[in-house]
């Protein structure tokens, strides 16, 4: 049996678990390394290359630690906020103070600081604005529409053009053997869907906005409007689907393409239906299901990884 004293314990780790959203990190630690081994890296780069690269491993490790630090920062000022819409999250991520949430931010700032310091003053550098940029998000920028929902969709992609700039700058390989159509290809798709998830976010917690003062486009401009940005940015989806199925070779992943066109035809039908939040957290979740299944959706642009490990369990070069 637990004494009194460790299922307390026990409480502020699930809590702190909670704050930092840690169901979501491992999924950001897959998908950097499936789009470091499918989609970032130079063709002749093995899997196992990647894999064993003590600099990828710390790039991912920093982008992951800066990412949970970035949900403690973000729960501290929404705290009022995240009360009036999500009570019992909210309850469970108090039994952790304001004060230790602060002290593990900063730990874990310093720490991911430490690390990138190990590749070079560059990346420390590249990791430094992006704390910053995520505090200054959650401190000022989340408040105001637009510039809001802009700011976290890119802060989201931005860990992954630290892995791409490491394989641009790494002296055993050529830029021009990296095809950067392919690259802001995916990276514009997948930021259109982090863009309309945020506006349904918005359009999901605007109780809770209204009551503190939280200036985002539902409030502002209202739901039809939201409504209407949000039809317009599942339209402008195509383009990007359109260039990696029919300009580059995506492999069987433009089944996932062809998948995802068709589930945000019924997302925008179910979307002008919807006006409670219950309806706007199934569209929600239908997006976080979507963007999930793009990350797995990764390995079937070189199905022959799984296959038999053709080129990209090659022999490790040092």
């Amino acid at each position: 049996m637990l004494s009194r004293k460790n299922k307390l314990l026990l409480r502020k780790i699930v809590s702190l678990f909670s704050v930092v959203r840690g169901y979501n990190i491992p999924v950001i630690v897959i998908a950097q390394y499936l789009s470091a081994i499918f989609i970032l890296s130079p063709k002749d780069t093995g899997a196992m290359q990647i894999l064993l690269d003590a600099n990828v491993f710390i790039l991912v490790l920093a982008s992951s630690l800066s990412i949970a630090s970035g949900y403690i920062i973000n729960n501290f000022y929404d705290s009022e906020k995240d009360l009036i819409n999500r009570p019992r999250k909210s309850m469970l991520d108090r039994l952790v103070s304001q004060r230790t949430k602060l002290y593990v931010y900063f730990s874990l700032n310093f720490f991911v600081a430490l690390i990138a310091f190990f590749i070079s003053w560059r990346v420390l550098l590249f990791f430094s604005v992006y704390i910053f940029l995520i505090w200054f998000y959650s401190h000022k920028l989340k408040k105001y529409p637009i510039i809001g929902n802009l700011t976290a969709s890119f802060l989201a992609v931005f860990p992954f053009f630290g892995i791409l700039i490491y394989f641009y700058k790494k002296e055993l390989y050529h830029p021009y053997e990296i095809e950067t159509g392919i690259i802001f290809a995916h990276a514009a798709f997948l930021y259109l869907l982090l863009l309309i998830r945020e506006i349904i976010k918005d359009l999901e917690n605007i109780v809770g906005d209204l009551a503190n003062n939280y200036q985002t486009i539902p409030v502002v401009y209202g739901e039809r409007i939201s409504k209407r940005v949000i039809t317009v940015l599942c339209a402008l989806t195509v383009f990007p689907v359109y260039v990696l199925t029919d300009i580059y070779d995506v492999g069987y992943m433009d089944i996932y393409f062809y998948c995802c066109l068709a589930s945000l035809i019924f997302f925008v039908i179910y979307l002008w239906k919807s006006n409670s939040r219950d309806q706007f957290l199934q569209l929600h979740n239908l997006l976080k299901l979507l963007i999930v299944a793009g990350v797995f959706s990764i390995m079937l642009i070189e199905p022959s990884v799984l296959a038999h490990g053709q080129k990209y369990l090659s022999v490790i070069r040092f």
